[in-house]
C-alpha cells in the first residue's frame, strides 16, 4: 500500500522506495519558518533532486568572501517521543551543522558571524502536515521526521523516515534575504514500529542537502564571473 494513501502529498519516492506524485514539499506542509513562500518555484538541485527555491535575480554571489552557518533549528520545536527521542533530534541538528560547515567550507572560508562580505545560512529541520486516512501512523511528531507504516509482501510493516528542511540565505551586512530553499528527503527504512529512529538513519539525506548547497554556490560563482 503506497504511503501516499495515508500521507496525502507527503510521500517517500525520494530514494525510489515507493512511487508518488510529488517529491517537493507541498504548500500545506510549509512550516512558517520562512517569512515569504510566495516566490518559491520548482527547481532541480545539482544532484537532480526536486526542490522549491527562490533567488534574488540581482544576487551577486561573488561579493561574498566568506560564509556563516547559523546553528540549525527544529522548527517548530518538537515534542520528543519514544520513537524519536530527544537524543535523535539533537543528533540530527548537530550533524546538519557539521555537514553544512564541511561542504560550504569547500566553497568559501567559514566566518565566525555575520558582517560585510559574509553570506549567512539560516537552516531548520521543519514541520509538515500529516494527513492520515485508514492506516495507523506509528509515529508522527511536529517536524518532518515521519515514521509511517508501509505494508510489505510478508505482512510486516516497515517504516520510512522522512526529513524536510527550509533554509534562508542572507547578506550578512544588511540582513537582506537573497535566497530561500525548501526540500525533503527519505532516510533509511526502519524494520518495524518498535525500532527507535537514530540520527544515522537520515545522515545520507543531510549529506546530500549540504553537498547540493556547495555545488550550487560553485555554479553561481562561476556564472557570475
Amino acid at each position: 500500500m503506497k504511503l501516499a494513501v495515508m500521507m496525502g502529498t507527503l510521500c517517500i519516492a525520494t530514494l525510489g522506495v515507493v512511487g508518488c506524485s510529488s517529491k517537493t514539499v507541498a504548500p500545506d506542509e510549509y512550516s512558517g519558518f520562512l517569512k515569504d513562500y510566495s516566490q518559491l518555484k520548482e527547481a532541480k538541485s545539482p544532484s537532480g533532486a526536486e526542490v522549491m527555491r527562490w533567488m534574488d535575480p540581482k544576487l551577486d554571489v561573488n561579493k561574498f568572501t566568506s560564509v556563516y552557518v547559523e546553528p540549525s533549528q527544529l522548527y517548530p520545536k518538537p515534542q520528543a517521543t519514544a520513537k524519536v527521542p530527544q537524543q535523535t533530534l539533537n543528533g540530527i541538528t548537530s550533524y546538519y551543522d557539521q555537514a553544512l560547515k564541511r561542504e560550504l567550507g569547500k566553497s568559501l572560508p567559514l566566518a565566525t558571524g555575520p558582517g560585510p562580505g559574509v553570506i549567512v545560512v539560516r537552516p531548520a529541520i521543519t514541520a509538515v502536515s500529516s494527513k492520515t486516512k485508514g492506516l495507523q501512523v506509528y509515529e508522527v511528531i511536529p517536524i518532518a521526521l515521519v515514521a509511517a507504516a508501509v505494508s510489505t509482501a510478508t505482512g510486516i510493516r516497515d517504516q520510512e523516515t522522512t526529513l524536510a528542511t527550509e533554509a534562508v540565505f542572507m547578506d550578512g551586512a544588511t540582513n537582506k534575504v537573497v535566497a530561500q530553499v525548501v526540500r525533503k528527503g527519505t532516510g533509511k527504512p526502519l524494520e518495524n514500529d518498535s525500532q527507535v529512529m537514530q540520527a544515522n538513519d537520515v545522515k545520507a539525506v543531510i549529506d546530500g542537502w549540504a553537498s547540493d548547497l556547495h555545488q550550487s554556490l560553485l555554479k553561481l560563482k562561476a556564472e557570475a564571473k
